[in-house]
């Protein structure tokens, strides 16, 4: 196969956690792991450094946390996709982790395979929660969008193209799979977050996650 292997970035504050997703990741065909970082700074730094095309980082470390590095890597527009890797599963750190960006999120104790499918998922632009995570955002009434009332008043189009957003579509593949322009579809997307009152096609996957428009 020719497709290049998966840049990956390790960020986690325990070397031993590292070592241990080291030791997995590197036996995967399609996966490499290009670098680690000890903390948000440091992580934040190698991935502007290395250009990873996933970053697996945890959310509690000391110093600059997950959440912050998320903030940052989003200022500097970084294309990286970041998928959280955490023993913390309280609702007070999931939904602001999603909010400042990441494309996952995902609990330490996850079957190495099914991490290894989580990477290439989010690769793959699709956004991925574990069916706990998912369980805890559509509990929680306070996030962007959140509330089903804002939904009743999208298009039907709207809704279509808001589920191939949140299957990982770009705009010129929501164009072709719709048969619509490109600029059409970039109204449509823009009219979505505005009614929806989102900040980005990030947040836009994750309210179309939580309310049933994608698998």
């Amino acid at each position: 196969m020719a497709d290049e292997p998966i840049r990956v970035l390790l960020v986690d504050d325990h070397q031993v956690v590292r070592r241990g997703l080291r030791t997995f990741l590197e036996v995967q065909d399609d996966i490499e792991v290009v670098g680690e970082a000890s903390d948000g700074a440091e992580g934040v730094a190698r991935t502007e450094e290395l250009h990873p095309d996933v970053v697996l980082m945890d959310v509690k470390m000391p110093g600059t946390d997950g959440i912050e590095a998320l903030k940052r890597l989003r200022e500097l527009a970084n294309p990286a996709r970041v998928l959280i890797v955490t023993s913390f599963t309280e609702q007070r750190t999931v939904v602001p982790a999603l909010r400042a960006g990441a494309r996952g999120y995902v609990y330490k104790d996850i079957d190495p395979d099914a991490l290894a499918g989580a990477i290439r998922s989010v690769h793959a632009g699709h956004v991925l929660l574990q069916p706990e995570v998912a369980d805890a955002l559509l509990a929680q009434d306070d996030s962007p969008g959140g509330g089903t009332g804002r939904g009743s008043t999208l298009t039907e189009r709207e809704r279509e193209v808001l589920g191939l957003i949140a299957d990982g579509r770009s705009n010129r593949e929501i164009a072709r799979a719709l048969v619509l322009s490109e600029k059409t579809v970039k109204t449509h997307v823009s009219n979505i977050l505005m009614k929806l009152d989102l900040a980005d096609r990030t947040q836009a996957a994750l309210w179309a996650v939580r309310h049933g428009l994608t698998d």
